[in-house]
């Protein structure tokens, strides 16, 4: 069976010749953790039955949250609990991507511009939706950063699970979303833009 794990341990090394230097340590730790997740290199736990003799081997997880083989139960509990959340409501997926301008910048200061690229873009839905036109009120979200496409290119974007509707704090009351859409993209685009510039 073919696994993150088994990809790695195929074409990690020739990636990582290719990344050289360019390539975070963080993301070669992740890398490592991942190749040898359950393999000897982590150590383990040696069983014996006392009737037939059979050992049996277990070997030790590597615990990063990124490995598929440790936190897919984690995950799943997560992804339950925030089921649990969800309001009887339409939901829209909203996608900002970081400016092709920017990427050089942000690859080089991830931790700044991450945090940029959520703050300006929840800024910007926060501003529009607040517009009577649209929702009139104050939405939540669900954000999410992916730093690649598909074709493992950089490019960093965030996406937003936001509910169609928001509150009206005034008047303590609940604004569906109207005409059955979230915000219009180019006022959105626009307002993010702008925001971006300013840092």
């Amino acid at each position: 069976m073919v696994t993150l794990a088994t990809i790695f341990q195929q074409y990690g090394p020739a990636y990582r010749e290719q990344g050289g230097n360019t390539l975070l340590p963080s993301h070669l730790r992740v890398m490592w953790c991942i190749e040898h997740c359950r393999t000897a290199a982590l150590g383990g736990h040696r069983y014996q039955c006392d009737t037939c003799g059979e050992v049996v081997y277990s070997y030790h997880s590597c615990r990063n949250r990124h490995c598929n083989q440790c936190q897919l139960d984690k995950a799943e509990e997560w992804l339950a609990q925030q089921e649990a959340m969800l309001l009887p409501v339409p939901y829209f997926l909203v996608t900002f991507t970081l400016p092709q301008e920017m990427r050089t910048v942000a690859y080089a200061n991830q931790q700044v511009v991450y945090n940029l690229l959520f703050r300006c873009a929840a800024e910007a839905r926060q501003a529009l939706a607040a517009d009577p036109r649209f929702v009139g009120g104050q939405v939540g979200a669900i954000g999410v950063l992916h730093t690649w496409k598909r074709d493992l290119g950089y490019h960093p974007h965030v996406h937003f699970l936001v509910p169609g509707g928001g509150l009206d704090f005034v008047n303590e009351r609940w604004l569906p979303a109207r005409n059955h859409f979230f915000v219009r993209v180019e006022p959105l685009s626009k307002l993010f833009r702008a925001r971006c510039a300013m840092g």
